[in-house]
């Protein structure tokens, strides 16, 4: 791609998913949390790995979703984060490259193999995720390409990386190279028990060095400590420029200032598998954001991939995202 803008570029824990079906039994087995992401040991991985049925492996993280989802929409898009150079790590690299995501991050040559997520998937769709971190926790502020992060147009931050300090640095660092080179930030809050852990830095974070917020509807609960979604909006206006609020079935609800849309959901013929929703809704409306489409535009665009992700197993379009919101929006989309 040269040294030509880019339209996002992602920071996040590079990891490689391994999908299973699982029933709702193996879950109790296991003694899996359903529907949470658990941080896990070596150890633990390596015995639910062994444990786990048929399943494919596949580049994965959240932030790394999002940039492969922008990039099938025809954006340009760049990725930040840390692998070893093992064999996952490979993967990861020939993944995300193939995807036609830039990925300058050098491989860790020492330390923790490559990071792992292991989700199974149950018959409602629900996706219960064990996580070892391995590599992706040393990404630091040395870690950092300043020239990838000048040329997008939007930095977008995984929240999931939040958890050790050279990641903190690091997230601190980046949002003060965009800003100063005039691009934005953005920030998904990821997952609830990530807000439980982080909630009052988070909030610092967002108040100090984010004008784009991601979060579903359990996360801003959690956030602001809120007993209701219509709490929860009223707290988080005029705190960041942009949040985008995803509520699964009923659809998302933009926020800016005084300005607020509410997007219905995209109808599905059947929910499949929920990986990865919030991540392509982020591709989706970050998409329509750098074209400088209106927030209800960019929040359609969302919706619209985040159904298509929904309606098949894994957290990668199998669907041309591009063709899919032409022939829903019409061609305006893509310029």
């Amino acid at each position: 791609m040269g040294e030509s803008s880019l339209d996002v570029v992602g920071i996040g824990n590079a990891i490689v998913d391994v999908i299973a079906h699982a029933e709702e039994k193996d879950l109790v087995a296991l003694e899996l949390t359903k529907g949470a992401m658990t941080l896990i040991d070596a150890a633990r991985a390596e015995f639910l790995y062994e444990n786990m049925g048929s399943a494919v492996e596949i580049s994965g993280g959240s932030a790394a979703n999002t940039m492969v989802g922008l990039s099938r929409l025809g954006g340009a898009a760049g990725y930040i984060g840390k692998v070893r150079n093992d064999q996952l790590g490979g993967i990861f690299h020939h993944d995300i490259s193939t995807a036609r995501v830039e990925f300058p991050t050098r491989p860790a040559i020492a330390g923790p193999p490559t990071a792992r997520c292991l989700i199974f998937v149950t018959p409602d769709a629900q996706r219960t995720m064990e996580t070892y971190l391995g590599a992706s926790v040393g990404l630091g502020p040395d870690d950092l390409d300043h020239g990838l992060i000048r040329r997008a147009k939007v930095t977008y931050l995984e929240g999931y990386l939040w958890d050790e300090t050279p990641a903190q640095e690091a997230f601190v660092l980046a949002s003060k190279i965009a800003h100063e080179a005039g691009n934005k930030v953005a920030l998904t809050l990821s997952d609830p028990f990530c807000v439980e852990r982080h909630r009052r830095s988070f909030q610092d974070l967002v108040e100090a060095h984010v004008d784009i917020l991601f979060a579903n509807e359990i996360e801003i609960l959690s956030l602001y400590q809120s007993k209701t979604f219509d709490q929860a909006l009223q707290r988080i206006r005029g705190r960041c420029e942009v949040a985008a609020l995803t509520r699964s079935e009923k659809g998302s609800v933009i926020v800016a200032g005084e300005e607020v849309h509410v997007i219905d959901a995209e109808p599905v013929d059947a929910v499949v598998d929920t990986t990865g929703a919030g991540d392509l809704f982020a591709a989706g409306f970050l998409f329509g954001l750098a074209r400088n489409h209106d927030l209800a535009a960019c929040g359609r665009i969302g919706s619209i991939c985040a159904a298509e992700i929904i309606s098949h197993f894994g957290a990668r379009p199998e669907t041309p995202l591009d063709e899919l919101i032409h022939a829903r929006m019409g061609s305006g989309v893509r310029d």
